[in-house]
């Protein structure tokens, strides 16, 4: 396994709960990278527990939200682990920045890995939960792995959809051409360079006209909220060329087929919305398992309420999911 430099201080965007149990522990996907997760366990709780696997937002670290859902989640009975995906944050993989829903979406699998064999888990409890960009990750993880019993998807992005078709599907074939070039040419800029350029993460200054959803991003990412030195939405991005695997490959393809239980969540104020609608329409039609599946919308909620307000992400509906279904 490879050799990382992981902090072992607290440095999270969130305060530390006196209810469970935290250690760093590292485990290797199947293409080698060592993923470095934050796992946390509930306190003065005996025999097999259930689990669950977090990850997400798309460009965030474990620092972020998902570890606040992991550590909320095991404040209520779960052992939890929030994760780093590959190229980012504490996690191995070179080169750094770059994201694959291939290799993403083993990272998720690697997970249930992990906590499969943990002695303290019964590995028939497992379930999972994408936030962002790893919604729609944990939506195509739930389509391969029959182990996963569960899944949440909150606040959803299907990211090969918003890299080959645009916000809203606004971008046409002639568009996504003069993309593919752009990228492609960027390509030799980075084999000549030596090196990869980075995209740049959420624009900062903010510009006075910037559209509500970057203001959303910004009042998480670049505030005292939700900033983080390892993230790549604080600081400098994904690297340029990570868009082409998402153009070319198509997630969710077999969502339909998914036999175990999802909750997709999403705010009805969120520019991202659509995403987690057609999901479960796409999910559910033509489907003989719809019977556990739900979409659930939350008023008034923007896209990054569900990352970190907890006075709106609804815990007690994702507990009693859990429970229903790690069973």
């Amino acid at each position: 396994m490879e050799e990382l430099n992981v902090t072992q201080e607290w440095d999270k965007t969130f305060p530390k709960s006196e209810k469970v149990n935290h250690e760093k522990v590292k485990f290797q996907n199947r293409f080698g990278i060592a993923l470095v997760a934050d796992m946390y366990t509930p306190k003065n709780v005996e025999g097999l527990l259930p689990a669950i696997a977090v990850c997400g937002p798309f460009g965030a670290v474990k620092e972020q939200a998902s570890g606040l859902y992991a550590q909320e989640m095991a404040e209520r009975g779960f052992l939890t682990i929030a994760f780093d995906p590959s190229f980012t944050g504490e996690s191995g993989g070179m080169p750094r920045y770059v994201a694959s829903p291939d290799i993403n979406t083993e990272d998720f699998q690697a997970a249930v890995d992990f906590l499969s064999t943990r002695k303290n888990v019964d590995r028939e409890k497992i379930g999972i939960i994408g936030i962002c960009g790893w919604g729609g990750m944990a939506l195509n993880t739930a389509a391969i792995d029959t182990r996963i019993k569960a899944t949440v998807c909150s606040t959803m992005y299907d990211m090969s959809r918003v890299n080959a078709f645009g916000y809203f599907d606004a971008l046409d074939e002639e568009g996504r051409y003069a993309q593919k070039k752009q990228l492609n040419e960027q390509r030799i800029k980075d084999f000549e360079n030596g090196s990869y350029e980075l995209g740049g993460g959420v624009v900062d200054p903010l510009p006075e006209d910037a559209p509500f959803f970057v203001k959303d991003y910004y009042d998480y990412y670049k505030t005292k909220r939700g900033y983080h030195k390892r993230s790549l939405n604080s600081n400098n991005g994904w690297n340029k060329t990570s868009s082409l695997s998402f153009i070319n490959t198509k997630s969710l393809s077999y969502s339909n087929e998914i036999r175990s239980a999802v909750l997709i969540i999403h705010g009805d104020k969120a520019h991202s919305c659509y995403f987690s609608m057609d999901a479960y329409k796409n999910m559910t039609d033509n489907s003989s398992y719809i019977n556990n599946k739900e979409l659930m919308i939350i008023p008034n909620a923007v896209h990054t309420d569900l990352y970190d307000n907890k006075k709106i992400i609804p815990f007690d509906k994702i507990e009693k999911f859990f429970r229903d279904n790690l069973k």
